[in-house]
C-alpha cells in the first residue's frame, strides 16, 4: 500500500529517484519493474508491473465507446525498470504530456502512484479544496 507525498527533482536526463520508503517494497515485490502512463487529469500514473498487468486487461476490455481512454492509457504506457540507484527514466513524450520539467510531486495512491508537476499539483490541490468535497465527505468520517 503506497501512501504519502514526496517532492522529487528530475535530473538532466529526465530521471527521478523513487523514495527509499517505496523503493524497497518495489524491488522486493516487482524487482523494480514499473509501468508509466498518462492520466486524463494531466499527471502520470506509475504502476508496479504486476498491478499494471491486471489494470491493462481491464482497460483492454473497455467497450468501443471508451476508445479515447484506451488510447490515452494503453497507447502511452511505457515499461521502465529502476536502476541500481533507484531511479527511473521518464520518456520525453510522457514528461511533455505531464508538463514535467524539474520539480515533481509523487503521490502514493494505494496500489500505484500519481506523478505531477509540482506547480500543477499545487494549483490542482487548491482548486479541488476550494470546490469542496461535500459529496464524498457525506460518505466518510474521520
Amino acid at each position: 500500500m503506497f501512501q504519502g507525498s514526496s517532492a522529487l527533482t528530475l535530473d538532466a536526463k529526465g530521471r527521478i529517484s523513487i523514495p527509499t520508503r517505496h523503493r524497497d517494497a518495489l524491488v522486493s515485490q516487482v524487482e523494480g519493474r514499473l509501468t508509466l502512463t498518462r492520466h486524463p487529469d494531466g499527471c502520470l500514473l506509475v504502476y508496479p508491473r504486476n498491478v499494471w498487468e491486471k489494470k491493462r486487461e481491464q482497460i483492454a476490455n473497455f467497450p468501443m465507446g471508451a476508445r479515447p481512454l484506451q488510447r490515452l492509457l494503453l497507447g502511452n504506457a511505457q515499461d521502465v525498470e529502476m536502476d541500481g540507484s533507484g531511479r527511473i527514466l521518464i520518456a520525453p513524450e510522457l514528461r511533455t504530456a505531464a508538463g514535467l520539467v524539474r520539480e515533481a510531486m509523487l503521490l502514493g495512491m494505494g496500489s500505484h502512484f500519481e506523478l505531477w508537476d509540482c506547480a500543477e499539483w499545487a494549483r490542482r490541490e487548491a482548486e479541488d479544496l476550494a470546490k469542496g468535497m461535500a459529496e464524498v465527505m457525506d460518505q466518510f468520517s474521520f
